[in-house]
């Protein structure tokens, strides 16, 4: 059973593009998240959840991180929607799923995941969440992981040494990193408890 793999935590891929690199000060511009699955003893990818944001009243949004991700704040297709809307809206999906695999918390599971941990906290915190789904400061990390399985800690050179497609152009976007760091996590784990 799921809950029996992870100290009854329940295993969630989030992503998050930002407006730079100070969670206290830098806007959140995308979140994503990717739940994980199983059947017969084996960590499936789910579906992915997205959702574009408007930053943060007083958040800081640098021109330099605009340029990396190619985020275009105007955009009339992006239907961003409010920082707070969107985290309590996955919420929901999540605690919804923690509640089918009978989980007591959901752990994030990231690529340098505590960077989207300290972005996420922030986030709750200013938007006054009383309860968020994850644990405060307990991650797992695709990049510790990758290290492990692979001798590689870069994201795409992971994926090369699993066979995992990797499309540089589609990178940093929230919902297609956060799809691709499942497919290493389930992976890592299942090839793992293979051996």
């Amino acid at each position: 059973m799921l809950k029996d793999r992870f100290r009854k935590y329940l295993p969630v891929v989030v992503d998050l593009e930002t407006g730079g690199f100070d969670s206290k000060t830098n806007a959140i511009l995308e979140i994503a998240i990717t739940l994980i699955e199983e059947e017969n003893d084996e960590l499936l990818v789910g579906e992915t959840f997205r959702y574009h944001l408007n930053p943060f009243e007083g958040t800081v949004v640098e021109d330099e991180s605009l340029e990396f991700t190619k985020i275009k704040l105007g955009h009339p297709l992006r239907n961003a929607v409010e920082e707070e809307y969107a985290l309590k809206e996955l919420f929901k999906i999540i605690n919804k799923t923690k509640n089918k695999y009978e989980c007591s918390r959901a752990i994030l599971v990231g690529h340098n995941a505590h960077f989207d941990n300290s972005f996420l906290n922030a986030a709750v915190e200013r938007n006054n969440i009383k309860r968020s789904p994850f644990h405060p400061f307990s991650v797992l990390d695709t990049v510790t992981l990758g290290a492990l399985a692979t001798n590689q800690t870069v994201l795409a050179r992971i994926c090369e040494s699993l066979k995992i497609d990797y499309d540089s152009k589609e990178a940093h976007s929230a919902a297609y990193d956060s799809d691709v760091t499942a497919k290493v996590f389930c992976k890592i784990i299942n090839d793992f408890n293979k051996n």
